[in-house]
């Protein structure tokens, strides 16, 4: 019998590797789709006859086509994980476009299955600690790119759900753990903190947000593909944490300094101002900008797994475990210098 493959976009990206991983503990044979000149160092150790290696770009359908030749399943991961860009139609395009034509691409070939991942910034914010589900109304105006563009490409697959493709739609809220190679904005924050000065104590939002393990989002995403009704949401999400709670956890855990005072808006603008500011500088991402701290900072991103539980059997990790894992990897792989390294706990430095 000929061998079925899965593909996975976005397969050299933090998510896309773990899930890749994931998928092949578990016997599958894996297509990883990535994008020419991507480093592949998270797939480095997966090399057999249960892995291949496609390239190409979500944004040119032929080339998405070649690649699921041969596969009857696809999970869309891939995605331009940063705030905004000098360039903001490249945000937008990587997520629309690129989605709208793997979908195509798809159709063409007549794939069985589709996980598309979008994420909870499609929900929107709440002025409470009360959870959102998938119900919850989109509620920001002119928000940043990247939130626009994910709203707009979750439009594209739910779309293409309606019209009859086979789409399922998961939603992870701030992904964290092990293998963040190229930091997301939240293992930037973490680096962050894991520098500063040990007299100094950060500021801190009111509000808070939900953090899940990148380990359990992919095991989320296996689960909607076996599991998961055609065009429905399910939220992947972990532990809810105000942005005080937050860094108290990585307080207690590195051994570093507690979170500092509260600041209020005003605080948050310019925070945002001065990081797009050295972004300028540096022709880098900003990690925070100021759209993102108008809407964010003192604002609620608390969500309810509750649906993926039920319907899929999905679970999380506790926030504890997942942020341990992180600090670890990021300290074994030589994301800090050797004196922030030698302030961290001793457990935390060991391998």
């Amino acid at each position: 019998m000929k061998q079925k493959w899965t593909l996975v976009t976005g397969a050299s990206g933090f998510l896309g590797g773990a899930l890749v991983r994931a998928l092949i503990a578990q016997g599958e044979h894996v297509r990883a789709f990535v994008r020419p000149g991507s480093d592949l160092s998270r797939l480095a150790q997966l090399s057999g006859e249960r892995l291949e290696v496609a390239v190409g770009d979500c944004l040119v359908e032929h080339t998405v086509y070649r690649a699921l030749a041969g596969c009857t399943r696809l999970y869309h991961v891939a995605a331009l994980h940063q705030w905004t860009d000098k360039d903001p139609s490249r945000v937008m395009a990587a997520a629309v476009d690129g989605t709208r034509a793997t979908l195509q691409a798809a159709k063409r070939r007549g794939i069985e299955r589709i996980v598309y991942t979008s994420c909870t910034t499609t929900l929107g914010i709440s002025d409470s600690d009360e959870p959102m589900d998938e119900e919850h109304e989109f509620n920001l105006d002119d928000p940043e790119t990247y939130v626009q563009a994910k709203v707009d490409a979750e439009q594209v697959a739910l779309d293409a759900a309606a019209a009859g493709q086979p789409v399922v739609i998961v939603m992870p809220s701030s992904v964290v753990g092990p293998g963040d190679a190229k930091p997301t904005p939240l293992g930037v924050a973490i680096l962050q903190y894991l520098k500063n000065s040990p007299n100094f104590k950060p500021p801190v939002m009111s509000g808070g947000f939900n953090v899940v393990d990148v380990r359990d989002v992919a095991q989320g995403h296996i689960l909607a593909m076996q599991k998961g009704r055609i065009g429905e949401r399910y939220i992947l999400g972990g532990d809810d944490v105000t942005h005080r709670g937050f860094i108290e956890e990585l307080s207690e855990l590195t051994g570093l300094a507690e979170p500092g005072k509260t600041q209020g808006p005003g605080m948050g603008a310019l925070v945002g101002t001065v990081a797009e500011l050295a972004a300028r500088w540096s022709n880098k991402p900003p990690p925070i900008t100021r759209k993102v701290m108008r809407d964010y900072a003192g604002a609620f991103g608390f969500v309810t797994s509750k649906k993926a539980e039920q319907e899929l059997g999905y679970q999380h990790r506790p926030l504890r475990e997942s942020l341990q894992d992180a600090v670890r990897w990021f300290v074994t792989h030589g994301y800090l210098p050797e004196r922030a390294k030698q302030r961290i706990r001793l457990e935390l430095r060991a391998a």
